[in-house]
């Protein structure tokens, strides 16, 4: 016998990764792909059938999608194609968009009901980047979403947190979404969102500027990172480098949230402290949530929020998609 789907689909579109959350007979399923690319030679199509991998067939090339991407290309020490860059589109990349179309077609499945809402993330406007706004980026994945047979809702990333790891407090909270392109920041008080925005620092730019720093290539310090590094007992060179990006994204992020705060501070008040809470695949370093912690306690005394704990995500790398789900879910209820 089928579990029971409830109707309404979460999807997190990262530029690390893609993921999506069902409800199942009164349990959350996720699927998952990286959101990477290799193109390769279309005489490897017979060995990539036998291992299973992710591709594409095209009549030039194979491209390779996926998780398979990442390790052919630290097997070889270069780069993956990206279809998403900073948090957003690749402007320079020519097969971006088809890429994408398939990853999250992967993902999404076929819609249980014609047009079923699916919530899916978009980031805030970088604050640091001036130049780029989030339009394009949200008007194609609204078509990509509605091509795929789904009735797309765009909805803040940061916010995702909220809604699914604060309901105990009333989803009034501070989220982190240290994600691969970029971090996303909301504040929220009672589902309300008070105040959002992004910067363009997250995991890719730790790995580029760390890998820069020491020799080594993006791709590789990646590789290190997700081995198992420990932010508080780091010992070889490259991963100080790691750790000391890590300090300078964290610290950016709090001063960019201060500064807001204070410059709309007279538009709201809150009636009691409010938690912290990171999430997102750059906050799974090993003693992340014990290194926020050490960079917040020399900010606290003038942090201009009261904060009434700083705490990790249940589920880091699915809580924004956990966060659409409810969102979407919340359609279907009478």
């Amino acid at each position: 016998m089928s579990k029971k789907k409830t109707l309404g689909v979460g999807l997190d579109i990262g530029t690390m990764n893609i993921v999506s959350a069902r409800s199942v007979g009164g349990s959350i399923e996720t699927k998952r792909m990286r959101d990477a690319f290799m193109s390769m030679p279309p005489n490897k199509t017979r060995m990539l059938k036998l291992s299973e991998t992710s591709f594409v067939e095209r009549e030039h090339d194979v491209l390779l999608l996926g998780d398979a991407a990442m390790e052919m290309a630290n097997v070889f020490g270069g780069n993956p194609r990206r279809p998403l860059a900073g948090g957003l589109i690749a402007a320079g990349e020519s097969d971006a968009l088809g890429v994408l179309k398939l990853l999250i077609k992967n993902v999404l499945g076929e819609p249980q009901i014609e047009n079923e809402v699916c919530y899916f993330s978009v980031p805030a406007a970088p604050l640091d980047q001036p130049g780029k706004d989030i339009i394009y980026h949200r008007g194609v994945f609204e078509r990509i979403v509605e091509e795929c047979g789904f009735e797309p809702y765009p909805a803040n990333e940061a916010m995702g947190i909220i809604f699914s790891e604060c309901a105990a407090e009333g989803f009034s909270g501070l989220s982190f979404s240290f994600g691969s392109g970029m971090t996303n920041v909301a504040l929220a008080l009672n589902t309300t969102e008070v105040l959002s925005f992004s910067v363009q620092r997250g995991g890719d730019w730790i790995d580029e500027h760390a890998a820069q720093a020491v020799g080594m290539t993006q791709a590789q310090m990646c590789a290190l990172k997700e081995s198992g590094i420990d932010l508080m007992t780091h010992e070889t060179q490259p991963e100080e480098a790691l750790t000391l990006y890590y300090k300078a994204m964290i610290d950016f992020a709090l001063d960019q949230v201060a500064a807001h705060f204070v410059a709309q501070s007279g538009q709201f008040t809150f009636p009691k402290p409010i938690p912290i809470i990171v999430s997102g695949g750059t906050s799974m370093a090993g003693g992340f949530i014990d290194f926020f912690n050490k960079v917040w306690r020399k900010k606290k005394r003038k942090f201009p929020i009261e904060v009434s704990e700083i705490r990790s995500a249940k589920d880091p790398l699915n809580a924004v998609a956990f966060g659409m789900l409810i969102q979407s879910m919340q359609e279907y209820e009478e």
